[in-house]
Parts: structure tokens; sequence; C-alpha cells
């Protein structure tokens, strides 16, 4: 039987939809980490989805996931969605430049502290830059996942020319110190979407990257100038796949689908949506990563 399809109301609005997925904290011996989850009401089981956002993201971006993992779907479900460290309340890393394994003995810290696994392997989304730290947490704990899926994924700048690579990491940074998190989000929102999306999505957009932390971006500018996801990607065994939207700017479908094919992964496209895929695309996202929804 298809699970329904349950997408945040456009008649709520979508900060209210969002608090009913309080924050939630937990400690690790590396420092704390915050955290949004839903589950299917009333089952009580193990954690079967963990959701990483990009770099002008946070927690919140996965609202049509959270919504769709609190309806009554079959099976049942049981998802988190990080703050990477750095973001929201989430604990810097200690480093000033981290590496996508920084991230990744994070990450594996923070489902051991929350009990998240005891039961069999996961499935694991990373969006844009959480597809490098996605990949290096796979490749870190293979048995743990049971398949990894890649939405409009960063590719980081480990094979550019150096010269390449700072100049990436110098007009990010230039932009983050001229306008601030959220002269940054008024300027880069409606990028982050397609044309035919609704001004509630753009407005959700532009207020969740305008919350991000300077020092937590900048930490996470730098590993995206350092990261080689293409080669994580290739010593990898679990099921990989790979989708986005054919109207992404940040990262072209043309680019996806050239990473796809190098690395004998298949591809999805979500449709005419932009890079902030999992809250424009929601319905198909949620059909991709086993939520139930509309496939693509």
């Amino acid at each position: 039987m298809p699970c329904p399809t349950l997408l945040p109301d456009a008649a709520v609005p979508l900060n209210e939809q969002l608090a009913q997925f309080a924050l939630e904290r937990a400690l690790t011996p590396h420092g704390e980490v915050q955290f949004r989850s839903a589950r299917t009401p009333g089952r009580d089981v193990p954690v079967t989805h963990v959701l990483l956002h990009g770099i002008g993201s946070a927690s919140a971006s996965w609202l049509a996931q959270l919504v769709q993992a609190s309806a009554h779907t079959m099976p049942a479900c049981h998802v988190l969605a990080w703050d990477a460290p750095g973001y929201g309340g989430s604990d810097r890393l200690p480093m000033d430049t981290p590496s996508a394994l920084d991230y990744a003995q994070r990450f594996w810290a923070w489902l051991d502290a929350v009990d998240a696994n005891t039961q069999g392997p996961l499935t694991l989304v990373g969006h844009s830059l959480g597809a490098l730290m996605a990949a290096r947490a796979a490749l870190l704990a293979p048995a743990r996942i049971a398949g990894l899926v890649l939405l409009a994924p960063a590719q980081g700048y480990g094979r550019a020319a150096e010269a390449v690579r700072e100049q990436k990491l110098s007009d990010r940074l230039a932009n983050l110190a001229q306008l601030g998190p959220a002269g940054m989000a008024r300027k880069r929102a409606s990028a982050m979407l397609s044309s035919s999306a609704s001004s509630a999505q753009l407005a959700f957009v532009e207020q969740v990257m305008a919350g991000i932390d300077p020092h937590g971006y900048t930490q996470a500018a730098r590993m995206l100038a350092a990261g080689d996801l293409p080669a994580d990607l290739r010593l990898l065994r679990c099921p990989v796949t790979i989708a986005s939207g054919s109207a992404d700017t940040v990262t072209p479908d043309g680019a996806c689908r050239a990473l796809a094919h190098a690395v004998n992964a298949p591809y999805v496209s979500l449709g005419a949506v932009g890079h902030s895929c999992p809250l424009e695309a929601g319905a198909q996202v949620n059909a991709l990563i086993g939520l139930g929804g509309i496939a693509p």
C-alpha cells in the first residue's frame, strides 16, 4: 500500500509547522549536537533516516521530510536531521580548517550518543555540502549504512588548481564578511529556488540562511574548498543515488549527472526545481529516500 503524501500545508505558515519539531540536543565526547527528529506516531522504531543539510542551511531545511515522517506512513520510520557542527546550537569543531572526516567523526559520535543505530543500517541523505559529510561518514562505518542518497551534491574543490580553490574560498568568505548572514541570505535566497517556488518557500529559505553562524560557515567553506566527493564515492560499496533539479544553478544538473556517471551511480531528476530541493521538491525527495510521496 503506497504511503500517503504529506507536505507542508500552504495554509499554515512554515515556521508554525516547523515548531512541532522541537530542537533537541545530544552531548558527545567531542561536543554537543543539536537536531530535530520525527517518527511515525505510535511506533517505537530505531532511526531509519538521517539528513545532513548544506552550507547555507540547517535542520529546518528538512521540513518536508520531518512532516512526512510524522504521518502514519508504512513502513514506520524515524528521521533525524542534525545541525552540523558550528550551526545552530551545535558546538563548533576545534580546528580552523576541518576536513570531511572531522564532520563524519562528529556525526557518528552524535548517533552513538542518541543510541540511534542499534537495530540495523540506515539511509543517509546529504544535501549540497552535506553530501561530502555523508559520503565520508559512510566510508567510516559502511556496515551501518543501507544506502546513501545525495541531493544536489557539492563535489568540493580538492582536485582544482590551488589558485581556483583559494579564489572560491576567498569569494565566499568575502561575501560573508561584507554582507553578514542576513545580507547574504537576502542576496542568495532566490538563487536557491526555481522561479516557480512560492513566496512562503522563498521567505523560509532566506530565514534559515540568515541564521547561520559566521564561524561555523567559515569552517564549512574551508572544508568545501578541500573536499573531493568523487574520490570518496569511488571507495564506497553501499548503494548510492544522486538526484538534483533541472533549475538548480548552484550545483547544475549536468554536473550532478556527470558525477553519477563517473561513479557508476543512478541519477534521478527531481524536475524543474532549484537547489533547495528538499523543500521545493518535497514529495519527490520523500519518495526517493523511502518516506513515501510521488515518485520522481
